[in-house]
């Protein structure tokens, strides 16, 4: 029930539990539109003068249940001179006030209270008493005054000067309320309850932290003596997609009018449209040809501007509409999802709204960075997962070119799939009629609000809440309100009977061999994949799997990453030092614990090393590059290259040699061979690499001109004679324990009793503070923990730590030294292991391992070698594929390049610590202290090896839970490795890394590498 009528004034505990109460006075949802009162001011667009923010500090007064609340705060004489102070918008939790609590698909009372909906916690139901006193602006005095509450999680009663006002639900779309009956000259006492728990709260059971209070901006408004309270931009392309119509509906309130006009202006202030309603009523509606338009597109956001101007009887103009117009046409045509025309591919993410220091309460400032980062990154599309965004996020959408999917509020993941079984006895809101009208009022008002956004191509019925009656009623309602648009659920996998509520075929973390079986089988829908690779710390192994599939089904339209942001809360440790808190750290019990950090951004919105993948992954000019020019592969749907340079750079073994730049003319949906003026270097041996780079000509709103945002390489090698052997002399000592190789500036110790090297001395320096040894095991991934590779493969772990050696060998010749040891492992005495160490006499030391697998073995995470240097040789220049970590099964994107980093850099930033850092392909790495000394590290181009440094060992990293838990830097830990499987992604919880990327037992292994001075 949403009650309208003022006659109310008695408000009551009970709606908390009432599933039919859910909205008492509140206003009618309506749309996002500006308007001002001269046209001046509408052209400027900017801040509403008929606006005034409440934003700010409140009094406050939090209390841990209804029993213990202040009830009579609201009145006029209670005093809060004793309160505690609140800051709006912003979350109780983090301010001071209770704790926030991080569960995934457990309703967060879960063993504490023994309830089903619309029952909630009495004991352990939060209340914020808030107050502000305010006086009414002076050019809002005599004129109906309004209040807008933006966001209020998840339940709030209003009250102004003692007299009640309204009530809400739906913690992400706006409350709008009359205060003008209620208001009085000079102070105002406004007060605001609100609580934690509701039946809004049993239909928002989403992955993430559970936060209350006014969290999003509150603002008094009025409005002209004639105003268009709601405006509903209907555009629509003609049949070749290049003429555009637009029919304006607007519900005008107040006076009446004398007449409204309709201007449309193109981006660059012309005129294109202009029509006149001379005897508007109530409802007007206003329809313009705009003749020959500029499509809007992600590729190219081209915004026209609607003036809807409003006179009133006496022929005054009293109010100014500016709206942002975008015409573009997305439709179903045979089963594919198209976009004027154009099959289209969503290369998106989920976004939840996320700041690690407030919460969901993002500023303007994150959502700047998030979009310019989505725009740089190829990310075509976000969905907004799983709740309607604030308004600012959808206008950015538009102006920078963003796909949208927005998602009602609505989940009730607990109420139907416990533990990941499927089990909905008591599922909400199934064909529950009871909750039809409060879960057909979250659609309305997220409708209603953001229908006027071109970025917007999809409605979405909310996230896993099963199936039922009272979903599909939600598709009717989008389907009835806005034929523009299609339907998305992804719920109706689980119950095909309401198989009619999505209007596509959406899937959850589905293999991509599940998603070919689909595709393969003449199916009714396009596919497209609402939450994919899940990018929980180090994961995103075997996207290439999935973009793939674009080129090879017409029907397979893309997906979104889960997820955008890790949500990680700052917090201080016992020591006072900050660090990024998860599920757990606050006390909170039941918790996911560090199931909350999903995101290719870190919380402190930084780019993971994850973002190198997506970008490339997600390129839609691919660049083909040979050894005489490059193929330019271009997917846009409706762009061409012209705003892009392409430049490319010329290597031989790291080093650039030649770079040249051209102009590109490639149209949108085809291709072309662009041959490069690259030199002659057939009688130049070495590796080289062609990088080519299509970069911005120009400035955009995202990046500066210079920008790459597609990238391609080939590496080749140029044969040339073999490389002469180091050349110096050696002397050879056999002791009764060790074995010594002396020669000039240099000294190499061996144990026999040890079984390995245990000096590597340059000029005097002693390189090895911990010898090296064989090892089989990797700090664990949230990914590798998911699918159980400790409980499979454990015993890797301990041979890591036990091995034996069981024999060794002392070889030399002229030119070279070699000890070779063997050893044996207690997992099996099948498999055995030899690492031979070659002296040169340069004092260079070529190293060899061998593994001699076995049958019946768990899969190995890794086989490598690792030693340890004191901590002073941290500076890392390495030779291989980068910049930023990569791994077997995520490389796709990583560049054959020379970059720089320290071994500290190559822990990333993964709120638990974990395996991290690693490069394959590592042709050389250089290790050196502050004056340059050190050694390197080199692999033939042909057999390169991948490398870790680090100040951590694999099992620090194992047994951290934090990254303030690892201990303090007293080395640099090199790992050296001639294969570590792959990370995996396609989920966190069971699903393995695929088999190509994993490491049998029962093979062979063998790599080399050569450690050698700086």
């Amino acid at each position: 029930m949403q009650v309208q009528s003022q006659a109310i004034q008695t408000p009551s505990l009970s709606w908390l539990t009432d599933p039919g109460v859910f909205a008492v006075n509140r206003l009618p949802a309506y749309s996002d539109h500006r308007y001002y009162e001269t046209a001046a001011e509408a052209e400027a667009r900017g801040e509403m003068p008929l606006r005034h923010s409440l934003n700010g500090i409140w009094k406050f007064h939090y209390a841990v249940n209804p029993a213990a609340r202040p009830a009579e705060f609201y009145r006029s004489e209670y005093a809060t001179d004793g309160w505690g102070d609140i800051e709006v918008p912003g979350h109780i939790q983090l301010q001071g006030y209770g704790k926030p609590q991080y569960v995934n698909t457990m309703y967060p009372w879960d063993g504490y209270n023994d309830i089903r909906p619309p029952a909630i916690p009495e004991d352990r139901n939060p209340v914020g008493s808030y107050v502000k006193v305010f006086a009414v602006p002076d050019h809002m005095k005599g004129k109906p005054v309004y209040i807008s509450f933006q966001g209020v999680e998840s339940a709030f009663y209003v009250w102004l000067n003692g007299q009640f006002v309204g009530y809400s639900e739906d913690s992400f779309t706006p409350a709008d309320f009359e205060l003008t009956p209620y208001l009085t000259e000079g102070d105002n006492k406004l007060a605001v309850e609100v609580y934690q728990r509701s039946t809004g709260g049993w239909l928002e059971d989403q992955d993430f932290w559970r936060f209350s209070g006014i969290f999003r901006d509150v603002y008094l408004y009025t409005v002209p003596s004639v105003h268009v309270r709601d405006l509903f931009v209907k555009t629509d392309l003609s049949d070749n997609y290049t003429v555009g119509t637009l029919r304006a509906e607007l519900k005008l309130e107040g006076a009446s009018a004398s007449r409204i006009s309709l201007e449309l202006k193109d981006a660059a202030g012309q005129v294109v449209s202009w029509v006149e309603n001379a005897e508007p009523g109530g409802a007007v509606t206003l329809i313009a040809n705009a003749g020959q338009v500029k499509p809007w597109s992600a590729e190219n956001p081209y915004l026209y501007t609607l003036y809807i101007s409003v006179y009133d009887e006496s022929g005054k103009l009293v109010e100014v509409v500016p709206q942002k117009v975008g015409f573009r046409k997305f439709e179903m045509i045979d089963k594919v999802m198209r976009l004027n025309g154009k099959r289209i591919v969503f290369k998106g993410v989920n976004r939840h709204e996320f700041n690690a220091r407030r919460g969901r309460a993002v500023t303007k400032e994150d959502m700047l960075w998030d979009i310019k980062t989505l725009k740089r990154n190829n990310i075509n599309a976000v969905r907004t997962s799983h709740y309607p965004n604030q308004t600012l996020w959808y206008e950015l959408c538009d102006e920078y070119g963003v796909y949208v999917i927005d998602e009602m509020n609505l989940e009730t993941h607990g109420s139907w799939q416990k533990m990941g079984a499927v089990e909905p006895s008591w599922n909400i809101p199934g064909n529950k009629p009871e909750w039809r009208d409060i879960v057909l009022d979250r659609a309305v008002s997220m409708v209603e609000r953001d229908k006027n956004h071109p970025s917007i191509l999809i409605w979405s019925c909310g996230n896993e809440s099963y199936a039922g009656e009272v979903i599909l009623n939600v598709t009717e309602y989008f389907h009835g309100k806005d034929p523009s648009r299609l339907v998305h659920y992804e719920g109706v996998f689980h119950n095909r009977e309401y198989d009619a509520a999505s209007d596509m075929e959406s899937r959850m973390y589905a293999k991509p061999a599940d998603i070919e079986v689909y595709l393969n089988a003449d199916p009714k829908k396009p596919y497209i994949s609402c939450e994919y690779m899940h990018a929980m710390a180090n994961s995103l192994g075997g996207m290439h799997k999935y973009t793939e599939l674009e080129r090879k089904y017409e029907m397979y339209q893309g997906g979104f990453i889960w997820d955008y942001i890790d949500q990680a809360i700052v917090k201080k440790n016992r020591y006072g030092e900050e660090f990024l808190a998860y599920g757990g750290d606050f006390g909170d019990r039941s918790t996911d614990y560090n199931f909350c950090t999903n995101g290719i951004v870190y919380a402190d919105r930084k780019e993971s090393p994850k973002m190198q993948e997506v970008k490339f992954l997600y390129q839609n000019i691919k660049l083909l590059p040979d050894r005489k020019g490059v193929k330019v592969v271009n997917e846009n749907l409706f762009e061409g290259t012209d705003a892009y340079s392409l430049v490319y750079r010329l290597f031989r073994e790291g080093e650039q040699v030649y770079e040249g730049s051209v102009s590109v003319d490639v149209a949108a949906q085809s291709e072309a061979y662009v041959e490069l003026d690259l030199p002659d270097v057939s009688g130049v041996p070495g590796e080289y690499a062609l990088h080519v780079s299509l970069v911005l000509k120009e400035d955009a709103l995202w990046a500066e001109a210079g920008f790459e945002q597609a990238f391609g390489q080939h590496v080749f090698l140029v044969e040339g004679g073999e490389a002469p052997l180091p050349e110096g002399s050696f002397r050879v000592v056999e002791g009764d324990v060790n074995i010594g190789v002396h020669g000039r500036e240099f000294s190499v110790l061996f144990s026999k009793q040890a079984g390995t090297m245990i000096s590597l001395n340059y000029a005097g320096r002693e390189m090895i503070a911990k010898a090296p040894s064989t090892l089989f095991w990797r700090a664990t991934t949230d990914n590798d923990k998911g699918f159980r590779l400790g409980y499979d493969s454990g015993a890797w772990y301990a041979a890591s730590l036990t091995r034996r050696c069981t024999g060794w060998e002392l070889k030399q010749d002229e030119s070279t030294v070699t000890v070779t040891y063997t050893y044996r492992y207690s997992i099996s005495d099948a498999i055995s292991s030899t690492v031979a160490y070659t002296v040169y006499g340069d004092g260079s030391v070529s190293v060899s391992a061998r593994y001699q697998g076995a049958a019946g073995l768990p899969k190995l995470p890794i086989f490598a070698l690792s030693f340890k240097l004191p901590a002073d040789y941290r500076h890392l220049e390495w030779y291989a594929l980068g910049p930023e970590e990569n791994y077997i099964d995520r490389r796709e994107g990583a560049r054959l390049c020379v970059f720089r980093n320290d071994a500290a850099d190559n822990v990333s930033g993964y709120v638990v610590p974990q395996e991290s850092g690693n490069r394959t392909g590592v042709r050389r790495v250089s290790i050196a202290d502050d004056s340059g000394r050190g050694i390197r590290i080199t692999a033939p181009a042909a057999q390169p090896v991948e490398a870790n440094i680090s100040p951590y060992t694999a099992f620090e990293l194992e047994n951290a839970e934090h990254r303030y838990e690892l201990p303090p830097v007293h080395y640099t830990v090199v790992t050296i490795a001639g294969k570590q499987m792959g990370v995996g992604g396609d989920d966190s919880w069971g699903a393995p890394v695929h088999d190509e990327y994993l490491i049998p037992a029962d093979q062979d292994l063998a790599f080399e590498f050569t450690i050698s001075r700086l």
